[in-house]
């Protein structure tokens, strides 16, 4: 599998989150999410399409390939994770938003898993 960069996977995981959110997706709205321009869209697709990560379907609308929803799946689990822990710890739920979205990229899966099984065990009372 290509090896994709903070962009490729932020725009994977739009496409996940418009697709639970609105079931479709289309470039305008990948765009509108991002806050970016439809040609910086345009150019990301093109290379997400080449890469095998992501399909233009015929009525234009986006869809992840497996090994994108893979891509996308692990990106977004990260995310949901880190804000939340970040925010159960006293941080700013906005400042919580921006830190899980930089570390979500730079944290290998393996010790993404190993914080997570640590932060998922049942406090004790001794």
């Amino acid at each position: 599998m290509k090896k994709l960069h903070r962009s490729g996977e932020d725009y994977l995981e739009t496409v996940l989150i418009l697709q639970k959110k609105n079931g479709s997706v289309r470039s305008v709205d990948v765009a509108d999410y991002l806050k970016v321009t439809r040609p910086s869209v345009s150019r990301a697709i093109s290379i997400l399409k080449d890469g095998g990560f992501l399909l233009m379907n015929g009525d234009k609308t986006l869809s992840l390939t497996e090994i994108g929803a893979d891509v996308a799946e692990r990106v977004y689990e990260k995310h949901c994770v880190l804000k939340d822990r970040l925010v159960s710890l006293g941080v700013d739920p906005e400042i919580a938003e921006q830190d899980a979205c930089g570390i979500e990229h730079i944290i290998s899966y393996e010790s993404f898993e190993k914080i997570k099984a640590l932060w998922m065990k049942p406090v004790t009372g001794d």
